[in-house]
């Protein structure tokens, strides 16, 4: 019985991962602090009003800010945008640090727009809801805007439990 339920886990495992995803920086900020999270779990949420969501693993320092703020922006990324987006921001910054030092960006009242992206959302946060190992902000789009016309980033895992 063993065998089968750990067959099932990576079955799940190996399926969730199979979900395509769209790449982004979400970002946010509140008074002199602002920062950035490259995130992969967003999603529609509603057509009527607009709606998106976005998980934040929790304990990640952007979800202080997040809560503080109220508000936050996705800048989509493109196919192009892809390695340079994910090497800067992999590591993850503390409150302490700019995230956007070295790039071009500008700031919203809500959060950052940076210049490499295909488009961008800017959103105000309607709840926070517990989602495992992650909390899920559901937020109203207040704003868009289109950059560029190309491939979005799509993100496929080997393993759906995992980034």
């Amino acid at each position: 019985m063993a065998g089968s339920v750990e067959q099932s886990v990576d079955r799940i495992a190996k399926a969730l991962g199979r979900i395509p995803s769209g790449v982004a920086i979400v970002t946010t900020r509140a008074g002199n602090r602002r920062t950035g999270l490259l995130a992969s779990l967003i999603q529609q949420a509603s057509l009527d009003p607009p709606m998106i969501s976005v998980a934040v693993k929790k304990g990640r320092p952007i979800e202080k800010l997040l809560d503080e703020a109220g508000t936050f922006v996705v800048n989509l990324l493109g196919e192009r945008h892809r390695d340079a987006m994910f090497k800067h921001f992999a590591a993850g910054f503390s409150l302490d640090q700019d995230a956007f030092v070295g790039m071009g960006a500008k700031d919203l009242p809500g959060g950052v727009v940076i210049d490499d992206r295909i488009a961008y959302l800017s959103a105000t946060i309607h709840g926070k809801y517990d989602a495992g190992d992650h909390w899920l902000y559901v937020g109203k789009v207040t704003g868009a805007d289109i950059a560029e016309i190309q491939q979005p980033c799509v993100h496929l895992r080997k393993n759906g439990l995992s980034y």
